[in-house]
């Protein structure tokens, strides 16, 4: 047995099931990973636009994340790459580990002395794992969860594959974190834009339920942003839709419940904007003096007439 030169103990114990996915559409890679263990998602998914994505767990060897990255950089498949990190580690009985690259190449290892029930599937650009599991039908019903969902955007089908790990038994232990990462197929312009979705529940009864909420919320708040660009860029009328778009998707939300009412004012839908505004205001003043202060950024351009109708909502 060699000796592990990284001197790696494996502190970190994250029993879970997770899976590493890539879409052969858009070329998007992802990890999605649910634990009994807090905050999972910082020691269990690794990824790198372009590169590929790593699932380190069990009783974890935290260099993997991103030395396994720097194999594939180096040209290595992830097969390679595994056997690489597995020969160094004298912990390799006790590890679990998925490695998927930007091609969908895939490999996973299952130490001979994870808790039981322990196993993973590889499939055609994804695999899934998990260790000390209620049963042993979680990965194979994570794999025909993840297989069937075809359809759906990356992110969202790596939420569905972690509740139908939930459906057969999930962590013997039960729930406390998840998180799902996602990023480019290929390698980013810009290093701040490497991830494209980065989202962890913490700590959380139903964590992979409010892991689905906060994607959700993602998605509505990417409308916010695109409203927000087309306010700069003059287009009010692509404002408002895409505002519209985020109201619709979490109407009790004063934020994108506020944003709506001033792309309505500004396309001088005063008579729908103040509906909104009467209501924002009601719930928090606040608001009503952020409105007073739009103008002078020339976010809100209307008369003072039509300003102070508004303001004494």
């Amino acid at each position: 047995m060699k000796k592990n030169k990284f001197n790696f103990k494996g502190n970190n114990i994250a029993h879970t099931y997770s899976i590493v996915a890539r879409d052969p559409k858009t070329g998007e890679m992802g990890v999605g990973v649910q634990s009994h263990y807090f905050s999972v998602g910082s020691i269990v998914s690794w990824g790198e636009s372009g590169i590929g994505v790593v699932a380190t767990q069990s009783l974890v060897n935290a260099s993997f994340g991103l030395r396994g990255l720097e194999l594939l950089k180096q040209g290595k498949s992830p097969k390679e790459a595994l056997d690489f990190l597995i020969s160094e580690d004298e912990g390799r009985d006790v590890r679990q580990v998925a490695i998927l690259d930007a091609q969908g190449r895939v490999a996973a290892h299952t130490g001979s002395k994870c808790i039981i029930h322990a196993g993973h599937i590889e499939g055609d650009n994804f695999s899934v794992q998990a260790n000390m599991m209620l049963t042993d039908k979680v990965w194979s019903a994570m794999a025909k969860s993840f297989e069937s969902n075809v359809n759906l955007p990356l992110a969202e089908r790596i939420v569905k594959t972690m509740e139908a790990a939930e459906t057969v038994g999930g962590d013997i232990r039960g729930k406390q974190s998840a998180a799902i990462l996602i990023v480019g197929g290929k390698v980013a312009k810009n290093k701040w834009e490497d991830k494209i979705i980065d989202l962890r529940v913490e700590d959380h009864e139903e964590p992979v339920h409010e892991l689905e909420r906060l994607l959700k919320l993602y998605r509505a708040y990417k409308h916010m942003d695109e409203g927000d660009l087309a306010i700069e860029q003059n287009d009010m009328e692509k404002a408002l839709k895409e505002y519209d778009s985020a109201l619709n998707m979490f109407p009790d939300s004063s934020e994108m419940k506020f944003w709506t009412a001033v792309s309505l004012a500004n396309n001088q839908k005063l008579k729908e904007a103040s509906i909104l505004f009467k209501a924002i205001f009601k719930k928090d003043n606040n608001w009503r003096l952020l409105t007073e202060r739009l103008p002078e950024s020339g976010l809100l351009n209307l008369t003072k007439k039509e300003l102070e109708d508004i303001l004494s909502l």
